[in-house]
């Protein structure tokens, strides 16, 4: 069999993910070897940059690079977060495989080991965060925050609670858990009260469509339920026609025989909200999406897409 050479980011975190790809896909190939190659994403390049400021889309600022070795051959496989990726894959590449999802869900990270909940902190507690959505959903809880850009790796972000003053900073709690830094989280926001980040918590591997022998190799750690999860979430998305420098999310997931889909989308400026959740079948999740957005479409959400579109200066 031959050596697989594996496209990733250089933190401590996405290392972390091509591990755990690593480690998956050993079970199935004992032979197999592989190999990590680290690539810089633009994302990477300009670690300090708001990103809700940034000109660009936010989406793809971690992927463009990754994507273009691999489309000229010098990786054969790719680990993305797969909240990261774009709806649209570009030509000639494909998602493989979705990892069975770690925890989806938002923690909070707090300064003081005696605060344990969002409303334990003090009035007009300073928190960081460098998500437009998890800002606006933050607002929508406690209007009298006052909420600070935040960039950096996970360990970077966690000591900017210190350097910067912060009396907490929100991070995705699936990083956390995977860099063994679950007894940082002081509080995990329901998908209810903090919906996350469409795909938040799953990792994707992208491969070259023509690439049928890595396809063989890296089909059997393919999750089904994530992947329907997480394919109904991008389907949501899609529909929606946003990206993650909007304020919007979504979150699937399936338990017992039944599936759950729940999604809002808020205005900046304005801090107008749409929310929606439902359940069905599992083979129902795509509806589920599709029904979401039109949902949250002809409530209000077309024109919250509007104000979303014009360049947001908090």
């Amino acid at each position: 069999m031959r050596k697989l050479v594996i496209g990733s980011r250089g933190s401590q975190l996405a290392l972390r993910q091509s591990e755990l790809l690593q480690e998956a896909l050993q079970k199935y190939h004992p032979d197999l070897e592989s190999s990590i190659q680290i690539i810089r994403t633009t994302g990477d390049k300009t670690p300090q940059a708001d990103l809700s400021k940034l000109a660009t889309s936010v989406k793809g600022l971690f992927v463009k690079e990754i994507e273009e070795a691999l489309l000229q051959h010098q990786i054969d496989l790719a680990v993305h977060s797969l909240k990261d990726l774009p709806t649209q894959t570009p030509e000639g590449l494909t998602l493989a495989a979705i990892l069975p999802r770690e925890d989806a869900r938002d923690a909070l990270v707090t300064a003081s080991p005696a605060i344990h909940s969002l409303q334990a902190l003090p009035q007009q507690a300073k928190l960081g965060t460098g998500s437009l959505r998890r800002r606006v959903q933050l607002q929508l809880l406690r209007p009298d925050l006052v909420i600070s850009p935040l960039r950096g790796n996970v360990d970077t972000r966690i000591k900017k609670i210190q350097q910067e003053n912060l009396d907490g900073i929100i991070l995705a709690a699936a990083g956390l858990n995977r860099l063994g830094l679950h007894d940082k989280i002081a509080y995990l926001f329901p998908v209810e009260e903090m919906v996350p980040a469409i795909g938040q918590g799953a990792l994707a591997i992208e491969i070259r469509t023509d690439d049928d022998s890595t396809r063989q190799i890296v089909e059997p750690v393919d999750d089904p339920a994530t992947h329907n999860c997480t394919f109904a979430e991008r389907r949501f998305l899609e529909k929606m026609g946003g990206g993650c420098d909007v304020p919007m999310g979504a979150h699937a997931s399936i338990s017992e025989d039944k599936a759950t889909f729940t999604a809002f989308v808020a205005g900046p400026r304005s801090l107008q909200v749409a929310r929606t959740s439902s359940q069905g079948k599992p083979q129902e999740l795509d509806e589920l999406a599709l029904e979401a957005a039109r949902y949250l479409l002809a409530h209000g959400g077309d024109k919250m897409l509007e104000e979303s579109s014009v360049q947001y200066q908090p």
